[in-house]
């Protein structure tokens, strides 16, 4: 039977409650040891909803990632409930794994309310996603084209996790090779698409595309210099992440994440995002800032 890869990283995101505003949630091994910062990411937002009326939607959070995560080994999220107003709520959530924090997010929720529209940028243009190869695909291909020294050299667990079916369908505009990157500007878009039927909770909706915005996020920042986090001797880690949520959006459909990198310097890389549903409309916001260290020599 295949595996339902969609089904797991729900379960993974949705958390065991172990006490009241604490709880425990398992980690994904995508294949080199650390955990994934879209993981912790959607995990803290998971958490901090779980304590937040049903009606009240986030609509920013802002984190810093602290250290290291293990990937084989469970993560737990404490949430202080710091206020709870009229029309906001705000919760603040620390991920604990060893008895240290390695992650905390500060996350602002809002009731539904009519004002003011307007949307200054206008979707892009971007080709179909169904004109387009999946991820999992591009990948079987790039390491099938390495040399058998170069394969060899892969761990075995990243190399399944590369090629195999996807919970979220990754459909990159314009492809590139991660070991052999091309030097060009820093712009890249993405489409998203959960690779299956979601649930009506638009809390769960929110969390995936919190966990979805780490793919291909920092990496952008690197365009300009030919190299990515797989080159050798580059270092390349999440430092903080902020996301903003505009409109209600389903990620069982489309949606085009629109990526730019205006700076790179001192160690470090800035990336900013835009997620549009098929309609052009903005439904969500993201930025990051992480660490772009260059040791090779």
């Amino acid at each position: 039977m295949a595996r339902d890869t969609l089904a797991e990283l729900l379960g993974i995101l949705r958390l065991e409650r172990i006490e009241e505003n604490i709880f425990r949630g398992p980690s994904q091994d995508l294949g080199w040891g650390a955990v994934f910062g879209g993981q912790v990411l959607g995990q803290a937002l998971s958490a901090a909803a779980q304590t937040v009326d049903a009606e009240r939607a986030v609509h920013s959070l802002h984190a810093y990632f602290l250290r290291q995560g293990n990937a084989h080994k469970p993560i737990v999220y404490t949430v202080d409930p710091i206020r709870d107003g009229r029309s906001f709520t705000t919760r603040r959530v620390v991920a604990v794994q060893d008895g240290k924090a390695i992650f905390s997010l500060a996350a602002s929720f809002q009731i539904d309310e009519p004002g003011l529209e307007h949307q200054a940028e206008q979707m892009p243009e971007a080709p179909d996603p169904e004109t387009l190869r999946p991820e999992d695909e591009l990948a079987r291909r790039y390491i099938e084209g390495l040399p058998p020294a170069v394969q060899a050299k892969i761990p075995a667990r990243m190399r399944e996790r590369a090629t195999s079916p996807r919970p979220i369908d990754v459909r990159p505009v314009n492809p590139r090779d991660p070991v052999r990157p091309p030097a060009e500007p820093a712009r890249r878009q993405v489409w998203f698409k959960a690779n299956g039927a979601l649930p009506d909770e638009p809390a769960v909706h929110r969390y995936l595309l919190a966990y979805a915005s780490d793919f291909h996020f920092l990496v952008t920042a690197m365009q300009p210099h030919g190299v990515s986090w797989m080159t050798p001797g580059m270092q390349v880690a999440s430092l903080d992440h902020a996301m903003w949520f505009h409109r209600p959006f389903r990620l069982d459909d489309w949606l085009l994440y629109d990526i730019d990198g205006p700076f790179t310097g001192n160690a470090r890389g800035l990336v900013r995002g835009r997620f549009f549903d098929r309609q052009g409309r903005l439904v969500a916001s993201t930025a990051q800032e992480g660490l772009v260290r260059d040791r090779r020599g």
